[in-house]
């Protein structure tokens, strides 16, 4: 069985990469340039496109199942050409699909529900990688910003996440499922923070700002109004599932999720 992972150098590609092939499976791995992908030996590295569907058929060809990311290109807008991409893949003969989902589901999703595939949904909540933004501020001993600091989130290790979608990949029962994926506690920025001081073995730098600080921030990191708002919807108002710690990578995997402390300790480096 060839498996193709999608958006293979992202977050949770490698991560998944990385454990399919050390279970020996045959993987494919998709991305937009190939020369600076940096994967593991053994993983065969394709050019590809979502949203340049005359890159798919090669990429597709011989692929009996797949890990589908739900956006394209430079940004993280919901793909355009969803029909067409989930057309392909049944054309090419694929059978199972994961797909990588937001907290509301797009295109991308209704399309393989559509589509007669196997289909799983994988809809994490915060990635802890996103403390990785917090990383300039710490090596350079400057305060780091907590908007939101009180906010909780079950925020999840992207090891996780590509654990759960190689379970769904490789192994029956999972089709038509939606997985929420959460990691083991609900932290607050200010406990984060706590936790990553621990990792680092000294304090960190730390100031607590309020809403409108927090949306002049987000405007000035480039993101346009609507996504401002949202994201400060988000932090001041998280729906129940952000912050609910759910058994879902336990169930699925058979074993615990990763701690925030465990991947403080992996990424300790970035920190300093």
């Amino acid at each position: 069985m060839t498996i193709l992972v999608t958006g293979a150098t992202g977050t949770v590609g490698r991560h998944l990469v990385g454990q399919l092939v050390h279970g020996g499976h045959d993987v494919r791995a998709m991305t937009r340039d190939p020369l600076r992908a940096k994967l593991p030996e053994g993983v065969q590295v394709v050019a590809g496109d979502l949203t340049r569907p005359e890159t798919l058929p090669a990429a597709l060809d011989g692929v009996t199942a797949m890990h589908l990311i739900t956006f394209g290109g430079e940004g993280y807008a919901p793909l355009e050409n969803a029909e067409q991409v989930v057309g392909l893949i049944k054309k090419a003969g694929v059978r199972r699909v994961t797909v990588l989902t937001g907290f509301e589901p797009g295109p991308v999703e209704a399309a393989a529900e559509n589509s007669g595939l196997e289909w799983t949904h994988l809809q994490p909540v915060e990635f802890m990688s996103n403390m990785l933004e917090w990383a300039p501020s710490v090596r350079e001993d400057r305060p780091v910003s907590l908007p939101f600091a009180h906010c909780p989130s079950a925020m999840v290790h992207e090891a996780d996440i590509a654990a759960v979608a190689a379970a769904a990949l490789l192994e029956d029962g999972h089709d038509g499922s939606a997985y929420t994926i959460t990691g083991p506690q609900s932290l607050t920025p200010v406990e984060t923070a706590r936790l990553l001081s621990e990792a680092l073995g000294r304090p960190l730098k730390t100031i607590e700002v309020g809403v409108e600080e927090a949306r002049r921030e987000l405007r000035e990191s480039g993101l346009a109004e609507d996504e401002v708002e949202a994201l400060v919807r988000l932090g001041t108002n998280p729906p129940e599932r952000a912050r609910t710690v759910l058994p879902t990578v336990e169930q699925i995997t058979g074993r615990p999720a990763r701690t925030f402390a465990q991947w403080a300790a992996e990424h300790v480096d970035a920190f300093r």
